[in-house]
């Protein structure tokens, strides 16, 4: 929904509206970095730990398409997306305060569920706002901002426990096994979800609608079977570019999520010659993945500012397939890094593609849909990323011993060839292949 006389925005203002976005991947970071060591602390079998991380992708395929249909017809005083990201804030910090204190992997999952409900309340609404607030030809500029914002709160989240080593050893363990170092790490991250989203509504609130946008609103009934109805007739009616987004989308979060689950276990066996999740060894090689991630989050973080102007010049789509293919090849080389100096060199191009995959996409999707069905279409986008870890949790259980031996480190080159694959389908995507106008200078 376009609306009139929307004024641009000056960088500093695009910066403060994603600083919410900030504290929301401050905790998807600390989910990434330590739910697989927090199981395999609390006794996880390696072969069935992606069932216990099916609460991301389920809460995001129920969750964000419906919220962003909610979002698209709310008109309340506080703004059509505010309300969202408030209730998906507080469920977060909630859940990041108790999760460390987990007493059993049925409270670690549980806690999981929960929480991931409140960041994909957050999510797409965000992502609607971003588009809502800016021209078109500031779009670009939002999202790798956002982007950058993802790569600089999950290097520190990755980072948080190593840098709180200083303070507290390593080898410090509450009652549950669960190293303290991780607990303080999420009580920062409870406090950081829900102050920096009041700072970004604060500094940049929504604008205000027109009449006529309110009068559409209005008509529009908040019922789920509206709600419901309005999901179908948008995926009916979706964008022939986002329907070819889907088959990039599929390869590249399948070996993602496979990643995030796995790198502690490979770090282990090819660098620290353990599998014992109960062993100082393995705590060890905790610490030099989430370094590691911390790494590629931050060559994320400056990929991502990097990419404006080659997006600008060579469009989204060939710079997305670029990154693709670098997180490919480090994923495929990743199984011989065999001293933490060969695995921080591979985190170049794991950082490349991760820069691509959390800015890249959303500009070929803003390009392509309708402004009155933003968050609604955020919302099913979403379902790209979802079913895709979905698909990835009901599988790898069947897969990781009969076809990768029971290896994490085979699961790493399962995910090099399917970001290949993804690189390859995004050159068949009509969208993002012409680079975005810029006019004039940032104003307000």
């Amino acid at each position: 929904m376009q609306i009139a006389g929307k004024p641009r925005l000056s960088l500093l203002r695009i910066i403060e509206m994603n600083i919410g976005f900030f504290g929301l991947q401050f905790s998807f970071g600390l989910q990434q970095a330590n739910m697989g060591p927090i199981y395999g602390f609390l006794g996880a079998d390696e072969a069935t730990m992606p069932l216990l991380w099916l609460a991301g992708p389920m809460t995001g395929l129920i969750i964000q398409p419906i919220v962003g249909a909610m979002s698209d017809r709310t008109n309340s005083r506080y703004g059509r997306r505010t309300p969202y990201f408030l209730i998906g804030a507080i469920l977060c910090t909630i859940c990041l305060f108790l999760m460390p204190y987990s007493a059993a992997l049925w409270m670690a999952a549980s806690l999981l569920w929960i929480l991931d409900a409140g960041n994909n309340i957050t999510m797409e609404p965000y992502r609607a706002y971003v588009a809502d607030r800016l021209v078109p030809e500031q779009r670009a500029v939002g999202f790798l901002t956002q982007s950058a914002f993802t790569g600089l709160a999950q290097t520190l989240s990755y980072l948080a426990p190593t840098l709180l080593t200083s303070f507290v050893a390593k080898d410090v363990l509450d009652d549950n096994g669960i190293p303290v170092i991780v607990r303080i790490a999420f009580i920062i991250g409870a406090i950081l979800s829900i102050s920096t989203i009041i700072w970004s509504f604060w500094r940049v609130p929504e604008l205000p609608l027109t009449d006529a946008e309110k009068a559409t609103i209005d008509a529009k009934p908040m019922t789920v079977k509206a709600t419901m109805m309005e999901i179908v007739d948008a995926i009916r009616d979706m964008p022939k570019p986002m329907r070819q987004l889907a088959v990039a989308m599929l390869c590249q979060w399948y070996a993602m999520f496979a990643y995030w689950q796995y790198i502690s276990f490979a770090v282990g066996r090819s660098i620290y010659d353990t599998s014992d999740p109960t062993s100082a060894a393995f705590r060890d090689a905790t610490l030099t993945a989430q370094q590691a991630g911390a790494l590629y989050n931050f060559i994320a973080f400056l990929g991502a500012l990097l990419l404006i102007p080659i997006v600008t010049r060579l469009g989204a789509r060939l710079t997305h397939a670029i990154c693709l293919a670098a997180s490919g090849i480090a994923m495929l080389l990743l199984p011989g890094a065999d001293t933490p100096t060969a695995l921080f060199v591979l985190m170049i191009g794991i950082g490349i593609g991760w820069a691509g995959m959390m800015g890249n996409t959303y500009v070929m999707l803003a390009d392509c849909i309708p402004s009155d069905r933003t968050g609604t279409y955020m919302g099913i986008f979403n379902m790209f990323i979802v079913i895709p870890m979905l698909i990835q949790s009901l599988t790898m259980p069947l897969i990781y011993r009969p076809l990768l031996g029971g290896d994490p480190r085979n699961v790493l080159l399962l995910g090099g060839v399917l970001m290949i694959m993804g690189a390859a389908a995004t050159l068949f995507i009509k969208a993002g292949n012409r680079a975005p106008v810029e006019r004039n200078s940032f104003d307000g």
